[in-house]
């Protein structure tokens, strides 16, 4: 009973505290610079894993698709479920997971050790605003950053699905592109974009919620900052299914 109290106590929290994070990103002054910032290290740091991620799962993805195609003498369109997979699920889901394992985790971990070195204290007691400081940078950052990463996710996923299509079922490449072409429609590509933007949002309430709200001592930075990854993931993943039964009712 305790637990379930605690929950819903938690819950309501984070509501509390992602209604001010809002708030504030519609209220000026606006912090333009600083989110610029933000939205280089999440960006540029946040690059080489989730190339490598779209690498693989092109790969990957391609060499299963074949599997299946081949009992029905389709591989020559290999680039269409490839098209529709990447863009509508796995490209969104799998470049936000990596964003959330490497810049969520980062702004978790930086804002527990500003608040376990009471930094967050002084700055309310100095009569600045903590969130419109510190969170609201950081969640514009993510909410941007995670479409662009999603889209470059996508095209190199493509890249990667094209050596398999090229190399081992020895599918011309125009026909490979002109088929992924044929099932990327305005619909999936704006569902794609709109999952990458949510996620983006998902990732910076949770970061920065968990790194204000961490304990005390150094634990309390590794605690802040499996709990932002883990939770992260398992709203990622929950919304997912939200928005893609939403898409299909709707658009797709």
């Amino acid at each position: 009973m305790n637990a379930l109290v605690d929950f819903f106590a938690e819950l309501g929290s984070m509501a509390r505290f992602t209604q001010a994070a809002v708030i504030s990103i519609f209220t000026p002054p606006y912090k333009r610079t600083i989110t610029r910032s933000h939205m280089d290290e999440i960006g540029v740091g946040s690059l080489p894993i989730v190339v490598l991620t779209g690498l693989f799962m092109g790969l990957v993805s391609a060499l299963q698709s074949i599997v299946e195609l081949r009992s029905i003498g389709a591989t020559s369109y290999l680039g269409r479920p490839l098209g529709t997979t990447i863009v509508r699920e796995m490209g969104p889901v799998l470049s936000s997971m990596m964003v959330a394992a490497r810049a969520g985790s980062a702004i978790a971990a930086e804002l527990a050790s500003m608040s376990i070195g009471e930094q967050i204290d002084a700055l309310r007691a100095e009569g600045s605003d903590p969130i419109k400081k510190l969170v609201e940078p950081r969640l514009v950052a993510c909410m941007l950053m995670s479409p662009i990463l999603t889209i470059l996710c996508d095209v190199i996923a493509f890249v990667g699905g094209g050596f398999v299509a090229t190399r081992v079922v020895q599918v011309s490449s125009f026909f490979y592109w002109d088929s992924v072409m044929e099932v990327l429609t305005p619909a999936f590509i704006w569902g794609g974009l709109i999952k990458a933007f949510t996620f983006g949002f998902i990732i910076g309430i949770v970061a920065c919620y968990s790194g204000m709200r961490t304990g005390f001592g150094s634990a309390g930075v590794g605690d802040a900052t499996t709990r932002a990854v883990v939770t992260t993931a398992i709203s990622i993943l929950a919304v997912d299914f939200l928005l893609t039964k939403i898409f299909i009712v709707t658009w797709w």
